[in-house]
């Protein structure tokens, strides 16, 4: 895996080994020079002179005093009836001490609250965004980008809580799983169909990348407040699925702008890794903590009323990424698909160049990336499953709506402690071997799974929820390595969009296998374990350079060369 860029130097910004000329970043104009001076003006000298073992002071600010003023400690006689004189100037000494905050005259228990929250709150403020701007981040752009992913993230939450409210909880356990059902049938199928095509669509757009996203956000308002009108009618179901389709579509191209936005001092890894732990933290757990209050004060309405107003931020923070997002100049489309030298397909080599245009070209993924593809997608059927089955498994108990909810917590928890643990270790870990890594999670899940089999029980189903969230951000944040290590510069924003769409509809594929299951564990995760096992047998065979389906697995180089369409091509020019 390439190491971190020096930000400094002759040549900042260049990886290890990269040779010029170097391509820099777009918005590497905006950092500051290296020798950028830390302080406007020099300090003063320090005074030699002073006591043994302590610390020499400056000079020392004398007091104003009134040239008629009696030697210090000595009064002045005044007579009783002596009046001060009308035109004599009153010397005040400033209180050096006073705090800055304005004190109200009468400190009561309640002003002090507010006061103490008002300071919590600020220094709340400063530290989330010393945190987002850290890194250099707010002159990359991945600041704004930030932004946007925690309103993406909210907005899910908030549409969530929305539809879980009326399809789920509102309806008995048979008829709120034929609702969920019809509602899978109407949006989730033809979004398998329409997932495919989300990244080659995306990938021809030349320019517009800004716009794009924040009309994914315009969109989804408009459709917040139709369903608001629509909302128990059959528009419901197209409506949710134009709202997944916008989400789909924002996830896809964040996964495409986020290598032009990466500040120098870290990699593509670790910018993953914050962004998603801004989106959850910020986003799904406080937005969807906010829209669960509102819907339970004022009903659906009022969580699609937040929704519209989340989308509507969206908007606007999308459109705040910077321009440099737009130049995609000279990129290569990424394939999952390898041919290698046949009659229709030829294959660039080092040091060969090809009149063929970048955007005709192909750049297929790696052995590593198909290994992470593979074993992160089976990873996701299984965290798509959990997402829908332990809520009906809940719901077909009959307990009270109380403990349904301490179920559904105990899930949840589990799941968002997995998830943070794991891309905060993945953050944090050396990624020598990213495949192996995905291999081994892959395992992990497929054991758990059969653990749950077994167990049969909601402790079985809490397990197995904690260690796929925690397996599922680890072998995410080991397939963004491979891929920052195997694609070149020009096919890496292709290549993150293509894999978050094989991520997207195996979640699906999950989610749906989750509703239409029985509703006894032992069932429910012996049909996932299943195909949990089929899916560690291709990840492992691919890790090994095989596969059980041709052209789609390991059986391919670990670092793949760009393919082009047969044609002439001139021998020996280095390639551009």
């Amino acid at each position: 895996m390439t190491t971190p860029r020096d930000p400094y130097g002759a040549e900042r910004g260049p990886w290890d080994g990269e040779e010029a000329p170097i391509e820099r970043h777009p918005g590497y104009d905006r950092y500051p020079p290296p020798n950028a001076p830390t302080r406007r003006r020099p300090l003063p000298p320090l005074d030699t002179e002073g006591e043994p073992g302590r610390a020499p002071l400056g000079p020392l600010r004398k007091r104003p005093v009134r040239p008629d003023a009696p030697p210090r400690g000595v009064s002045a006689p005044v007579p009783d009836d002596a009046a001060p004189p009308a035109d004599t100037k009153r010397y005040e000494i400033p209180d050096e001490t006073a705090h800055p905050q304005r004190v109200p005259r009468k400190l009561t228990v309640t002003r002090v609250a507010a006061l103490r929250g008002r300071e919590l709150t600020e220094k709340g403020i400063a530290t989330f965004q010393r945190a987002a701007k850290a890194d250099g981040a707010d002159k990359s752009g991945l600041t704004a980008l930030t932004y946007a992913t925690m309103a993406n993230f909210a907005l899910d939450a908030a549409i969530a809580v929305s539809l879980a409210n009326t399809l789920f909880f509102a309806s008995a356990t048979a008829e709120s799983k034929s609702k969920v059902a019809l509602y899978l049938l109407i949006t989730i199928a033809p979004f398998a169909v329409i997932a495919p095509l989300i990244g080659p669509l995306l990938d021809r757009l030349q320019r517009g990348r800004r716009l794009a996203l924040a009309t994914s956000f315009a969109v989804r308002a408009v459709l917040a407040v139709v369903l608001i009108l629509q909302f128990d009618t059959w528009a419901l179901y197209p409506l949710a699925l134009c709202m997944m389709v916008g989400s789909k579509s924002f996830s896809v191209l964040k996964s495409a702008v986020t290598p032009r936005v990466l500040p120098p001092d870290i990699d593509l890894v670790r910018t993953n890794s914050r962004l998603t732990v801004f989106g959850l933290v910020g986003g799904t757990i406080g937005a969807g903590a906010v829209a669960a209050a509102v819907a339970a004060l004022t009903g659906s309405a009022g969580a699609l009323v937040l929704a519209a107003l989340i989308a509507a931020a969206g908007t606007y923070l999308s459109l705040r990424i910077p321009r440099w997002v737009e130049v995609t100049e000279g990129e290569v489309p990424a394939t999952l698909s390898y041919h290698g030298e046949d009659e229709h397909t030829e294959v660039l080599r080092a040091g060969e160049r090809s009149a063929v245009p970048p955007r005709k070209r192909r750049q297929p993924l790696g052995r590593a990336v198909v290994t992470g593809l593979w074993g992160n997608g089976s990873i996701r059927v299984l965290t798509g499953f959990l997402t829908f089955y332990v809520a009906f498994v809940a719901k077909a108990t009959e307990h009270r709506p109380l403990q349904q909810a301490a179920m559904l917590g105990a899930v949840g928890a589990a799941a968002a402690v997995g998830n943070f643990t794991g891309n905060a270790t993945g953050a944090r870990m050396k990624l020598g071997k990213p495949a192996l890594i995905v291999v081994g999670c892959t395992a992990a899940c497929a054991a758990v799974a059969l653990f749950a089999v077994f167990a049969d029980n909601l402790l079985g189903a809490a397990v197995a929820t904690l260690i796929a969230a925690g397996a599922s951000a680890l072998a995410k944040v080991s397939l963004d390595a491979s891929i920052q290590d195997d694609l070149p510069p020009e096919s890496i924003a292709s290549g993150f969009g293509r894999s978050e769409t094989v991520l997207q509809l195996s979640w699906v594929i999950g989610g749906a296998a989750g509703v239409l299951l029985p509703t006894d564990y032992w069932k429910g995760f012996a049909v996932v374990s299943g195909i949990l096992v089929l899916g560690l047998i291709q990840t492992f065979v691919s890790y090994r350079g095989h596969s059980l389906l041709p052209g789609f697995g390991g059986n391919r180089p670990q670092h793949a060369e760009q393919e082009v369409p047969a044609g002439p091509r001139t021998q020996g020019d280095p390639l551009r």
